[in-house]
């Protein structure tokens, strides 16, 4: 979309219509297949449904739980949680559904046909129309990294080739089919929408960035064509019905060399990587040998999980990051907008509003073919949080301000693939560790700032407005409001919650939370009545220590945007994360993912460390796996 950035300061101050009036068919794409999607908005699992709750009746009603120290899930009495979908288990390949191994015997080939590991951001697709949209679907999930300990028999001892291979195979993302009976979700096996996308799966690039010299390889000489997505983490879903997987701490995999040009040191490359080791036996990862293969991380990919033959395509246009979701909005002329965060101390948050508009299905094109490249085309911004409270989206385009070839930035290729350098330059604002956006009904959009114990350090940024605290170990959840419509120049923004416990003795640790407390908020889901869950992430090294001491396991809560009231829903096994929300259109299921129960600091190389944690969620070797969380009366899950 064309921009006349000299008119920047003059935006009007109009605010953004409600994101959710689903109600209004003229603010709704219907996608070929039975499909529905709002096209108002935040385009989650729960699609909108008018019926989800007595008029006048409290936005939440169940009742709280206490902080969880046990090693299960904890939900509010008149609930279910049913697991599901473990790491291992079969994904549903016709004639080839190897069953797991409780002594990770399994092989790499195995593991290319089984469900990966590390379960995060996670979206229902429904495969029916009316009613059975509620029982029958995909399930599409991010696996975001592996505890070698626990993925081989021995753990990193006898480092091999087919060790890597394994844990690459554990990697990226899987498409399950399921379907409910009776209140109990199941895996479909054999199912032809079964699908794996691992390390190793051919990927197409494009946008602004495919072709660049920075993305070509010895083994793609056209810099197009790239091999697998890992460190998979937040995702989100677009209202043409694709899945968005976001490539997040990706540098980790690389080893680079003894002397670090200034790309490779802002991108915290080093020598030997994060202990992954796969370039020991792959040199694809080894950055000495191939120095432009990072380039090629970094990205969102976009993935048809209806089409069991589409490719998958990191859309280069979006910027590369350490990218932790993607939310999608929608502007009144049908523009889509897509939020993401970047999960690293002193980062960006950014948005895309694409060029063209949403397109309808036709008779001879699904929805996500009709929109086939949306995505590869439009402005990147990156956000400068103002100290009175408004804001302002920066365009990241070559030529504009200081993103010029006299200044390093040869053209719109080299600025995406170098976006943290363009945004240094730019001055936009660091963030403590931006995860997970979405958006509420009235068009506010939140975005989960998970900590920053270095905010104020030596030698490092200092609190600012919209990083009010020092050593900031707890989070909190920033928002704003862009002027007129989601694709604004400027935005209104204040803290929405300061994470802590109201008993630390720590001023910058207790918060000022209205109602049950927590700490180190990042997933961030609203459902079709307006709820806002959070769900935590404390670092299983740092649980039960200093400012955590009280706060327990990690947990997921309920908020009222509205009241500001927040109440605790779940609480996980012993070392979890808690992320991933999605739900059926109807509400009366909520899907989400315990990543890493029994996580320890030994967990990569020693395969008996996480055991003594948990044991979740068999009484044996701990394993991520999703939940399908119901009410026992069958009402809509949160009411």
């Amino acid at each position: 979309m064309a921009k006349d950035f000299s008119l920047m300061e003059n935006s009007n101050n109009s605010t953004n219509p409600s994101i959710h009036d689903v109600s209004d068919p003229a603010r709704r794409l219907f996608m070929r297949g039975g499909v529905a999607l709002a096209a108002g908005g935040l385009f989650s699992g729960l699609s909108g449904c008018a019926s989800m709750g007595m008029p006048g009746a409290p936005l939440i009603s169940f009742k709280g739980i206490p902080i969880g120290t046990q090693d299960r899930i904890v939900v509010p009495e008149g609930y279910t949680a049913q697991t599901m979908a473990p790491w291992g288990d079969p994904i549903g390949l016709a004639g080839n559904m190897p069953a797991f191994k409780g002594d990770a015997t399994n092989t790499a080939a195995e593991q290319e046909a089984q469900i990966g590991m590390h379960h995060d951001g996670i979206h229902y697709f429904p495969l029916a129309e009316g009613a059975e949209a509620n029982k029958r679907g995909l399930l599409v999930m991010n696996h975001e990294y592996t505890d070698d300990g626990l993925l081989h028999a021995d753990g990193m001892k006898t480092w091999n080739a087919d060790k890597v291979k394994k844990a690459q195979a554990a990697h990226g993302v899987s498409v399950i089919e399921v379907r409910e009976t009776a209140g109990n979700w199941e895996v479909i096996r054999p199912s032809r929408f079964a699908r794996r996308f691992t390390a190793n799966t051919p990927m197409t690039i494009a946008g602004p960035a495919a072709g660049h010299a920075m993305m070509r390889t010895a083994a793609d000489a056209t810099g197009t064509r790239s091999l697998g997505t890992l460190n998979n983490c937040g995702s989100g879903i677009t209202p043409w019905g694709t899945y968005l997987t976001c490539e997040e701490n990706f540098i980790g995999y690389f080893s680079g060399g003894d002397t670090l040009s200034e790309h490779e040191r802002r991108w915290g490359l080093r020598k030997g990587g994060s202990g992954y080791r796969w370039h020991e036996h792959d040199e694809r990862f080894d950055a000495t040998k191939n120095p432009n293969e990072p380039n090629r991380f970094g990205w969102i990919v976009e993935i048809d999980p209806m089409d069991p033959t589409a490719a998958p395509i990191k859309r280069t246009a979006m910027g590369r990051a350490a990218h932790e979701g993607a939310t999608v909005a929608v502007t009144k002329s049908g523009h889509a907008v897509v939020y993401s965060g970047e999960d690293a101390r002193f980062e960006y948050i950014y948005k895309f509003v694409s060029e063209r508009k949403i397109r309808p299905a036709t008779a001879t094109q699904t929805a996500a073919q009709a929109n086939r490249n949306l995505l590869d085309d439009g402005i990147l911004y990156v956000a400068k949080f103002n100290e009175d409270g408004t804001g302002t989206w920066l365009p990241l385009i070559h030529g504009i301000g200081k993103l010029t070839s006299a200044n390093g930035f040869r053209d719109q290729g080299d600025v995406v693939i170098r976006a943290r350098q363009a945004s240094d330059a730019l001055g936009a604002t660091k963030m403590d560790r931006p995860e997970w956006i979405d958006i509420d009904k009235q068009g506010w959009v939140y975005c989960t700032l998970t900590n920053n114990s270095n905010r104020a350090g030596a030698n490092q940024p200092t609190i600012d407005a919209a990083n009010p605290r020092a050593n900031n170990t707890m989070g909190n959840i920033i928002r704003w409001k862009d002027t007129g419509d989601f694709d604004g120049d400027t935005f209104r923004w204040n803290h929405f919650v300061l994470a802590g416990d109201p008993q630390n003795s720590r001023a910058d640790a207790k918060g000022n939370i209205k109602g049950d407390m927590f700490a180190c908020p990042d997933g961030l889901w609203t459902d079709a009545r307006g709820v806002l869950w959070i769900q935590t992430d404390m670092s299983t090294s740092n649980m039960g220590k200093d400012d955590l001491a009280r706060m327990g396991h990690n947990a997921m809560l309920a908020a009222d945007v509205t009241t500001g009231e927040i109440r605790r829903f779940l609480t996980g096994p012993a070392g979890c994360e808690i992320t991933g929300a999605t739900g059926t259109p109807d509400g009366k299921t909520m899907f989400i993912n315990i990543q890493h129960p029994g996580e320890s600091p030994s967990e990569r190389s020693n395969p008996d460390a996480p055991t003594a944690v948990s044991s979740w969620p068999f009484n044996s070797r701990p394993r991520s796996a999703t939940v399908a969380i119901r009410r026992k009366d069958g009402a809509v899950v949160g009411t």
